[in-house]
């Protein structure tokens, strides 16, 4: 599809699209850079044995109680200050490029799909999105309640249809909390805890002659309130513009002191309150006011705010007692959703907002690689044994990223492997895959070449679509980078 560029907008069709334009927008690299936080206990085994209790404690102390309530609420308050800087409520943005080495604006960029995203009120009533139908391409529609746990994720590779809704196109009717009422024939009903909800939409790029396809794709998705749709689902979607494009909520979720983040919670929590497991914490809470439409008391504005400043300390130091780390790849498996494990909550909207389920994507890292030995670039192998390739439903690409963990420039344009540019293995079934940079030309088959700096540090993203259990579970591991002699 073609269309015309004027700054960071496309008009495409009619439909307005925008790129990305602020870092970390809705945490499409969230997996991977939660990690950078959440590894940093690990130790060269799987740490996966730890427990993580996560309860709030039971210390009485006004101050104590607030630090607490403080990283109980940061999601609440992070995704609804993410929301208000996003497109209009219920309408639908859809992101149409690709990142290149140029782009300064997401760390970590992935090159493997493009994205739409929705933020909802389902107060009102119901929505409907329809994915449309594809066949053999990788779909993902993440659907995230007002705290930032992952409460449906339906995929291509597991749709999770009712009875009797067809194969294509997809059409799910996301609910509200106490929703009844009938649905059209032929839907799917997701129910979310919250009123509010975010929806982000992932499909593959299978190739660089791919691109077009995809975003003609993106055109077809739909998403409309359950009436408009009883009245007419084949209105087309239109593509919505963020409110603040250059917005960073994290910050300004820093910026609040103490009075001004709690009577934010306690109004948030009005809407979208905590859930029935919470009621320990909750009740907690309220001996100094911090409630659903509360006021804050028993503590003065000073110790408010150093309360507040303990908590902010307290979750980015936090450090994932269930982390793996394996022959320095680190990665974890149990975000995207939560129960009471507050800290954890906290620390991943912190730095990676978005997460998703393992089930759906597994990101192993590996950090601060040197490119050079001796000022001499480095040749670097990964060698996958025989049937040892990340086992994934879908798919698994390699990604290098420069110091600074964005694309990695090259004249011959190749920024990830195993996806787009299929890897060829050995006669026994194994693989290698050359990381330098420069090209090797046919000393190596071009899909097992991975071009990395040549100068400084590099970092790698090893992303599993769809991961099997056994990359879940730690059966599979992904195997040490060695250099080449």
């Amino acid at each position: 599809m073609g269309g015309q560029t004027t700054g960071a907008t496309t008009v495409t069709q009619g439909l307005e699209r925008f790129s990305i334009s602020r870092r970390g927008l809705f945490g499409m690299a969230a997996g991977f850079t939660a990690v950078i936080g959440l590894a940093a206990c690990g130790s060269s085994n799987d740490s996966s044995s730890s427990s993580s209790t996560s309860s709030v404690g039971g210390d009485s102390d006004p101050k104590a109680i607030a630090v607490d309530a403080y990283v109980f609420g940061y999601p609440l308050v992070l995704m609804d200050t993410t929301r208000t800087t996003a497109a209009p409520t219920n309408t639908l943005m859809r992101y149409s490029t690709t990142p290149t080495p140029d782009d300064k604006t997401i760390v970590s960029p992935n090159v493997d799909t493009l994205y739409a995203q929705a933020w909802l009120d389902l107060s009102a009533e119901p929505m409907v999105i329809q994915m449309p139908t594809m066949p053999d391409r990788y779909w993902l529609v993440q659907v995230q309640d007002a705290w930032s746990n992952t409460v449906n994720d339906p995929s291509s590779m597991h749709p999770k249809l009712a009875d009797g809704a067809p194969a294509g196109p997809f059409t799910y009717v996301l609910t509200g909390p106490g929703w009844s009422g009938q649905l059209p024939t032929g839907t799917t009903r997701l129910e979310v805890p919250t009123p509010t909800s975010w929806v982000i939409v992932r499909m593959a790029v299978n190739n660089a002659a791919d691109h077009d396809a995809v975003v003609a794709l993106q055109d077809q998705i739909k998403l409309m309130p359950l009436s408009a749709w009883n009245t007419n689902p084949d209105t087309p979607t239109p593509s919505a513009a963020p409110q603040d494009p250059t917005a960073n909520s994290a910050k300004e979720v820093d910026a609040m002191d103490g009075p001004t983040f709690f009577a934010k919670l306690n109004a948030l929590m009005v809407k979208n309150p905590p859930a029935s497991a919470d009621a320990d914490a909750v009740k907690r809470f309220a001996t100094i006011g911090i409630a659903p439409g509360g006021t804050v008391k028993g503590i003065d504005t000073a110790t408010l705010n150093d309360a507040v400043s303990t908590a902010k300390q307290q979750i980015s130091s936090y450090q994932n007692p269930k982390a793996k780390l394996v022959n320095d790849w680190a990665y974890a498996t149990n975000l995207g959703t939560y129960g009471t494990d507050y800290p954890l909550r906290a620390n991943t909207a912190l730095i990676g907002l978005g997460a998703n389920l393992a089930a759906d994507a597994i990101y192993p890292m590996m950090l601060n690689v040197p490119a050079t030995t001796n000022g001499t670039p480095r040749r670097l192998r990964v060698h996958f044994a025989p049937g040892q390739l990340p086992p994934v439903d879908a798919f698994w690409s390699l990604t290098a990223y420069t110091a600074d963990r964005f694309l990695v420039p090259n004249p011959d344009n190749i920024h990830s492997i195993g996806h787009q540019i299929p890897v060829t293995l050995n006669p026994d079934g194994s693989a290698d895959l050359t990381l330098q940079s420069a090209n090797p030309g046919s000393e190596v088959p071009q899909g097992n070449w991975l071009p990395i700096p040549d100068t400084g540090t590099l970092n790698l993203a090893l992303r599993l679509y769809a991961p099997k259990q056994a990359a879940a579970d730690g059966t599979w591991q992904p195997p040490a980078l060695n250099q080449i002699n």
